[in-house]
């Protein structure tokens, strides 16, 4: 016989953007948590709402499984003395397995004779077990917790009710001051308390008063609603996965309705309105179908039908009120200039450590010219870029952006293009933000991209420089996300990026205004590269590249970014091929090899002379490399590695017909200096010797 189990927290609100993590996070943690007490069990369903976390476990077994284990004591010579008379190690050996020493035996491991014991563990009952869910819930971590009352204990939100059955039966525990039930609370203002008779008449019960419990049915119902009103409107919606989510996530029984709101309020830019909407209202705004927006917003009611006219009414009020604010500070914005604008900044501190927005744009323009150079701008592009990097930031003093920090930089990118700025230079104030997360999207322009490089790495270069490094899962001011934006912006445009070379260009040609962040600027090169090295290594890990593989690129003696991400990505191409560990074990053994003869040769400038050599194999390594290091700077990841399996024949013949270390010391230094001419090449691209080769 199987049971089922329900568990459900109640909780006062939750924020909307927790619910579906901790969703998540307590499935995990009580499924481990039977794991751990060795209870089998079949489906594990999830629910969640604003104010509750659940979860329901069907056919849970009705006991752990007896363990039969035969346990490993001391040594035979330890455990009994030269008359066969037990030790004291013996005895409390015995003991802690709950057994005597007469029911020890001894088994041989590799020659040694040791004691062992039977030792049989009869498994518990599973109501034994689930008394112990309490520790589940406490175990649970937030991105923020809150006290309450006069408890010490720290929780996303106050504890309400807790919900915990065994089929018919309440599990019984306490958690601060909550016993466990065998009911629960229905819709704050439509529902009522209700009593299951059984954990599986969860979902159906609650459903009578007005919660939909199953998180994936309430989505879908409000999809359902929204295509019905959007079909019989002829309106075309488009449904923001982060928007649905998020109104899924604050209700607990969905009913969707339409409101409008003046026409002319349409003559707002079409991001004014659509933030209004979406980021203020959680609201999901209407087009016509040839995508023009339409005066009307689509809502999702926390409750059922009945006056829907009324609550349409007064989300029209509030909506009507917000879009005043914006149409008023739209106006007035369009009597400012870019110039008094950016006068401003000069005002406006990014950071008190490191100084005004002003003075950090203006290294952020010497920054992105170097960059723009780098990566092969025009010159039109590179005008582009410094017009660009000299009012990037207007818009954040102006009215709009101030009411509606969300539209900083697309505002930024109308109000240029009003003022007459090239349709380049507008692009890219917009898109410097890009990407806005992690695995955003990226800047379509090449000046655009240029420029978000250049100001989330002069923020990275700065914060590093005044000592505020990202700890932990500290990070105030977003330095992986925008180091990481660096990266991928990188990968996806395909540009060199030297990282300690143009640093040092940077150092060379930012004006820095404090000496303090001078200093730092100076200082903090290794911490910054490795910072940036880490960002790659998340981006690697995010393509499923090996550990071993991702550690052989970072630890390269090569600087430029995409080539440690090709270096990556081309070894992982290989992993399989049959040649791959033979390459990869000639190539270990010149880089030991190499190592010896760096510390046995004190030469700056390797030199090889061939007439030296005393074998055929010596020669044809010799060529075949010089070969392959004449053309190498411009070599692709692909044509590297192809030269590395072309040298691996050859590397093992070398071995098998030379010995390196040759009593001649002229021949011997040879050698190496010719080891450590191929170790070099070889680490330009990876640290082939991390590689786990089977």
């Amino acid at each position: 016989m199987t049971k089922n189990l329900l568990l459900e927290i109640g909780l006062e609100e939750i924020p909307a953007h927790i619910v579906t993590p901790s969703s998540k996070q307590l499935v995990q943690k009580l499924t481990a948590f039977l794991k751990e007490n060795r209870l089998e069990h079949g489906e594990v369903i999830p629910y969640s709402t604003p104010r509750r976390l659940a979860v329901v476990v069907k056919d849970i077994a009705e006991k752990q499984e007896d363990i039969q284990e035969s346990v490993k004591g001391p040594a035979k010579k330890i455990a009994q003395d030269a008359e066969g008379n037990w030790s004291k190690a013996a005895i409390g050996f015995a003991r802690g397995q709950g057994a005597t020493t007469e029911d020890i035996y001894f088994k041989e491991i590799k020659d040694v004779s040791y004691v062992y014991v039977d030792k049989f563990i009869s498994g518990k009952t599973v109501n034994e077990i689930l008394i112990g869910l309490g520790e589940v819930i406490a175990s649970m971590t937030f991105p923020v917790s809150m006290h309450w009352a006069n408890h010490s204990f720290k929780y996303i939100r106050p504890f309400h009710w807790l919900t915990a059955m065994l089929d018919e039966e309440v599990i019984p525990f306490e958690l601060l001051d909550i016993k466990t039930s065998n009911t629960s609370r229905g819709h704050r203002f439509l529902g009522t308390d209700v009593t299951f008779a059984s954990a599986l008449d969860y979902e159906k019960k609650l459903e009578a008063v007005f919660v939909i419990a199953d998180s994936e049915k309430r989505k879908q119902m409000i999809v359902t609603q929204i295509e019905k009103l959007a079909k019989d409107n002829k309106w075309s919606v488009s449904l923001d996965e982060e928007l649905l989510e998020e109104v899924t996530n604050l209700i607990e029984y969905p009913t969707a309705f339409y409101g409008t709101f003046d026409k002319k309020y349409l003559d707002l830019p079409e991001e004014v309105l659509i933030t209004s909407m979406k980021d203020h209202q959680r609201y999901f705004g209407v087009k016509n179908n040839e995508g023009a927006i339409l005066p009307y917003f689509i809502s999702v009611r926390n409750g059922n039908a009945e006056h829907l006219d009324m609550v349409a009414k007064g989300n029209e009020k509030v909506l009507t009120a917000r879009l005043d604010d914006g149409q008023f500070f739209y106006e007035e914005d369009q009597k400012l200039t870019i110039a008094a604008c950016v006068d401003r900044l000069k005002q406006v501190t990014f950071h008190e450590k490191i100084g005004s927005i002003y003075e950090k744009m203006n290294r952020v323009k010497a920054i992105a010219q170097l960059i723009g150079k780098n990566v092969g701008l025009n010159d039109t592009e590179l005008k582009d870029l410094n017009r660009a990097s000299e009012i990037y930031k207007f818009d954040l003093v102006t009215n709009m952006v101030g009411e509606f920090p969300e539209l900083q930089g697309i505002m930024g990118e109308k109000y240029a293009m009003m003022q007459g700025e090239n349709p380049a230079v507008a692009a890219a104030i917009r898109e410097h933000y890009m990407p806005t997360s992690s695995e955003g999207e990226l800047p379509e322009t090449a000046v655009g991209a240029v420029l978000a490089i250049a100001d989330k790495l002069e923020s990275v270069l700065s914060f590093f420089a005044v000592g505020m490094i990202p700890t932990g899962s500290n990070d105030p001011y977003a330095l992986r996300r925008q180091t990481y934006g660096i990266v991928r912006i990188i990968e996806s445009k395909n540009w060199s990026f030297p990282m300690e070379s143009l640093k040092k260009d940077i150092l060379a040609a930012t004006v820095i205004e404090q000496s303090a962040l001078a200093q730092g600027y100076a200082s903090s090169n290794l911490e910054v590269i490795d910072f940036i090295k880490a960002r790659i290594r998340q981006l690697l890990v995010g393509k499923n590249i090996r550990h071993d593989v991702i550690d052989a690129a970072l630890h390269s003696r090569q600087e430029d970014m995409i080539k440690l991400i090709e270096a990556g990505r081309e070894i992982n191409r290989h992993l399989s091929d049959t040649v791959f560990k033979p390459t990869i074990e000639a190539l270990t053994r010149v880089l030991n090899l190499a190592a010896k003869g760096k510390e046995l040769l004190n030469q700056t400038e390797l030199t090889v002379n061939t007439d030296l050599f005393e074998t055929k194999s010596e020669h044809e390594l010799y060529e075949a490399f010089s070969a392959i290091e004449k053309t190498a700077h411009d070599s692709t990841s692909d044509q590297n590695y192809q030269a590395f399996e072309q040298l691996q024949p050859l590397i093992d013949t070398f071995f098998n017909e030379n010995m390196v270390m040759a009593d001649d010391e002229a021949v011997r230094n040879n050698r190496l200096a010719l080891l450590m001419k191929i170790s070099k090449f070889v680490l330009s691209f990876a640290s082939v010797d991390k590689l786990v080769v089977k």
